[in-house]
């Protein structure tokens, strides 16, 4: 498979999808992009609401399950960790769960729960 940004070339195949071979599979695709559109998401929210980020850091955990109807993706957690100079842990909450139901990405997943671990971190 390549996408066609040139930022992946690589296997695509079954065995990248239900065993341990090389390469992506769709899953790990569609974690990408969530945690991506979440991350660039919350980070314009942020700033909107007057308090950039100065780092925004989320992982996805895509859970794939067999189902009477054959496999599906059942549920995605998100792993987030922000540093957020001046907002308090509410308000970054506040703002997570409103980007957490309108990224784009996230709406096109309505059929999947997505559970979300928001961290804010300080240094």
């Amino acid at each position: 498979m390549k996408l066609g940004s040139g930022a992946y070339e690589g296997p695509f195949s079954f065995t990248s999808r239900f065993e341990n071979g090389s390469g992506t599979n769709p899953e790990e695709l569609i974690g990408a992009a969530l945690a991506g559109c979440f991350s660039m998401a919350l980070s314009a929210n942020l700033e909107k609401a007057g308090h950039p980020a100065t780092r925004v850091t989320t992982t996805a955990n895509v859970k794939l399950e067999s189902t009477d109807s054959g496999p599906r993706i059942t549920s995605i957690e998100l792993q987030n960790e922000s540093d957020v100079p001046g907002i308090d842990d509410r308000a970054f909450h506040e703002q997570a769960e409103k980007t957490k139901t309108g990224c784009p990405v996230s709406k096109a997943l309505t059929g999947t729960e997505i559970r979300l671990n928001a961290k804010l971190v300080s240094r």
